[in-house]
């Protein structure tokens, strides 16, 4: 991972940023007879980027250009991707941008994202970012007519099997993304779209019940319990306690269930509304006291309030005489929480795994009558 002198981690640049680039190159180069090696684009929001263009070819009446997606120090499954722009100009019609998907690019199946059904999924701020850059170019060479531009990622199918997008809806490819232009590295706002999209999904699909998980594993586990359940019940929410339970109220679910290990329960239990390991510690010492007040042995509660892990902690609490009253009392204490979220509308529901895929303990809280 690199950094920059300050010991900072290093921002990239989105998708969109990427295919605004190429098409922007592939016009100059059109216009100026000259391919650039960088160009400057505008971002979605306010200011602007310089970015490296690999590779530009011109041919008659049209041209394309390469940029290697950069992603900074982010850890994102589109870095080093191959996104191309083909623009060709028509220049006996009226002045326009049109823009389109071509391989490797994902087409939109479901209803509930930002892009219409049946289109590219080229969301709407890389759409107005391309745009912005195509007029720029046609205005710094003297070019005129309908542009018309095709981005392609040619590993993009292979790519989207690593993402989300399958789940969501979206066939065949990637998205074209960004909505500030920048990749900040370990960004909460990517995850947080993600989790927003597959809520939206879900609710387009007429759905009333979503299920969070806090990984890919505990989403595996509960999927095995719930199998009538559709696909897009389930979004996976890794640290995002507070937060998708608000999304999922804001948009009127009446269930909600989680599935989760012991170490998020007790997070959720002790209130953290982000139970990333940096920003949320385990007390074990609250962890004791909350065992000594279900009648656990007090040489157990001195060894949880000295354990190194929530995994020993479990460990310890399924080998004592009253392990589902302590472990009741954990889940009766996160769905508190998790109400104080959430709201008192929908049920609410916790299904406790163990590592191996047992289900401990699963109960559910009704929801408030409107």
């Amino acid at each position: 991972m690199r950094r920059d002198r300050k010991g900072r981690l290093r921002t990239g640049f989105t998708t969109g940023s990427a295919a605004a680039a190429a098409a922007k190159a592939a016009l100059q180069a059109m216009g100026n007879g000259k391919a650039p090696e960088r160009v400057n684009i505008p971002l979605p929001e306010e200011g602007r980027l310089d970015i490296p263009v690999e590779r530009v070819e011109v041919g008659d009446g049209a041209a394309r250009a390469l940029v290697i997606k950069d992603a900074g120090d982010d850890p994102d499954v589109t870095h080093k991707a191959e996104i191309w722009c083909s623009v060709v100009i028509h220049p006996k019609e009226r002045g326009g941008v049109i823009i389109k998907g071509g391989k490797g690019v994902g087409m939109v199946t479901k209803p509930g994202l930002p892009v219409p059904v049946g289109e590219p999924a080229i969301n709407p701020a890389p759409r107005r970012q391309i745009k912005r850059a195509v007029e720029e170019a046609m205005g710094e060479t003297g070019l005129s007519g309908t542009v018309v531009v095709t981005i392609d990622v040619p590993k993009g199918e292979e790519l989207a099997k690593k993402t989300f997008n399958p789940r969501l809806g979206i066939m065949g490819g990637i998205s074209i993304l960004g909505t500030r232009g920048t990749v900040i590295p370990y960004s909460h706002e990517a995850y947080r779209e993600t989790i927003r999209a597959g809520l939206d999904v879900a609710r387009a699909q007429g759905l009333e019940t979503i299920v969070f998980s806090t990984g890919g594993r505990s989403e595996k586990f509960i999927m095995a319990h719930l199998q009538t359940l559709p696909k897009e019940s389930f979004v996976q929410i890794a640290d995002f306690f507070a937060f998708s339970l608000k999304e999922a109220a804001r948009r009127g679910f009446r269930r909600i269930m989680i599935s989760c290990f012991f170490g998020k329960l007790v997070k959720m239990a002790q209130g953290y509304p982000y139970t990333h390991a940096r920003e949320s510690r385990l007390d074990f010492e609250k962890l004791a006291a909350w065992a000594k007040a279900c009648g656990v042995e007090e040489w157990l509660a001195q060894k949880i309030a000295s354990a190194n892990t929530a995994r020993e902690v479990l460990e310890l609490v399924l080998s004592s005489s009253k392990p589902g009253l302590f472990i009741s009392s954990v889940m009766e204490r996160a769905a508190l929480k998790a109400r104080g979220f959430a709201g008192p509308l929908p049920e609410l529901s916790y299904y406790l795994f163990s590592m191996e895929g047992g289900l401990l303990m699963n109960k559910a809280w009704p929801g408030a009558t409107e």
